[in-house]
């Protein structure tokens, strides 16, 4: 994962730049809507990069915990939501710092397909929730741009939803759903091939005993 730290490390500074090219609002407000962010709540934003998602999740009223590999973008992030209820936290390729049933929801955007071992990553995630909190994971669906794998770092080519829903109920969830976010990844290659990749939103609760 050294690669993977240094890549995003390199792009920090120009991730928010970089993201809006990708893949717009939507996908934020699909994945707040999904896990039903209340004011007071303890969030985890996994893979938080530049505070996509931790910002609006304490607009709406949340402490954020935002854990990320690269220590370049836990220092953007940081300096973005200074003053703010915001607690950046460092990564390792296979664990999570994050305690047992600390979090209200955890919240994750295309951060999955760079992950080591995503279904471990994803019990790690549940692992973090208290009895009766969220899991919402947004990320690209299964695709062939092989590029992207030297170019970005990305380890997988999107995911199918229906392993999705598996890993998701592997760990321990309930309710499991995965559906289409309506929104779409639009990387450019570096000799200028565009992909246009849909993104799902998949969501699990963690039963209440």
């Amino acid at each position: 994962m050294n690669d993977t730290r240094e890549y995003f490390n390199d792009v920090a500074s120009r991730w928010d730049s970089m993201r809006r090219q990708f893949f717009g609002e939507g996908v934020r407000q699909a994945a707040m809507a999904a896990a039903g962010i209340e004011p007071g709540m303890t969030v985890a934003d996994v893979g938080t990069g530049t505070g996509f998602l931790a910002e609006a999740a304490i607009e709406v009223g949340a402490r954020v915990i935002g854990v990320d590999l690269s220590e370049g973008m836990l220092a953007q992030v940081t300096a973005r939501l200074a003053g703010k209820p915001f607690e950046p936290r460092q990564s390792e390729p296979t664990s999570l710092p994050l305690l047992e049933g600390e979090a209200d929801a955890v919240i994750a955007n295309m951060f999955l397909h760079h992950a080591e071992d995503p279904p471990a990553t994803i019990r790690e995630m549940a692992r973090a929730l208290k009895p009766g909190g969220r899991l919402v994971i947004t990320d690209a669906d299964m695709h062939t741009h092989e590029w992207l794998r030297t170019e970005q770092h990305d380890r997988w080519l999107g995911f199918d939803r229906g392993e999705i829903a598996r890993w998701f109920s592997a760990a321990g969830l309930e309710g499991v759903t995965v559906a289409d976010t309506q929104e779409v990844c639009s990387p450019t290659s570096e000799c200028g091939t565009k992909a246009a990749i849909t993104i799902f939103l998949a969501r699990g609760q963690k039963p209440l005993n």
